[in-house]
């Protein structure tokens, strides 16, 4: 999901308050905050020796002990408008940050109401190998071939050894 496309839910559900579902099913905890909103750029050298840029939209999500704490979908609108000069364009993809033992970052992929709230569904984010199709056989990320195991001249039974 771009940034255009989740603030156009935002705007839609202004009064709606916000959940966030994980990968595995489970939520955020509902009384989390938003404690930042980011641009961020990675640049790279792949194992193939290609430059790349990747670009995202990071919300940081911050669990306190506030447990009457809400955040509805209007209010995180606003400190968007607030980042408007943080973030070079809409068309960014969208992540999440949450922390639940490690730091792990989910691409947000959809958005629903469920119970009364504006949910947006997370998805898992993947390592790859983006070199796979420059790399030769038995270089770097590729599958290596199979060997052959040897032959010996002995067989079992044959009292050669």
């Amino acid at each position: 999901m771009t940034i255009a496309e989740f603030l156009t839910q935002l705007r839609s559900h202004a009064d709606k308050p916000l959940a966030f579902v994980l990968p595995d099913g489970g939520l955020i905890p509902a009384h989390f905050h938003i404690t930042e909103v980011g641009h961020v750029t990675k640049r790279f050298i792949d194992c193939g020796g290609t430059r790349r840029t990747l670009e995202t939209c990071l919300l940081q999500t911050w669990v306190h002990d506030d447990v009457d704490h809400r955040l509805v979908a209007g209010k995180l609108a606003a400190i968007f408008d607030k980042a408007g000069d943080v973030l070079p364009h809409h068309e960014l993809p969208i992540e999440i940050e949450y922390e639940d033992g490690v730091v792990a970052q989910f691409p947000i992929e959809s958005a629903e109401t469920i119970d009364g709230a504006l949910a947006f569904r997370c998805g898992w984010k993947h390592t790859d190998c983006l070199a796979r199709g420059i790399c030769l056989p038995g270089e770097c990320c590729t599958t290596p071939e199979p060997k052959s195991v040897p032959q010996t001249c002995c067989t079992p039974g044959s009292k050669c050894c």
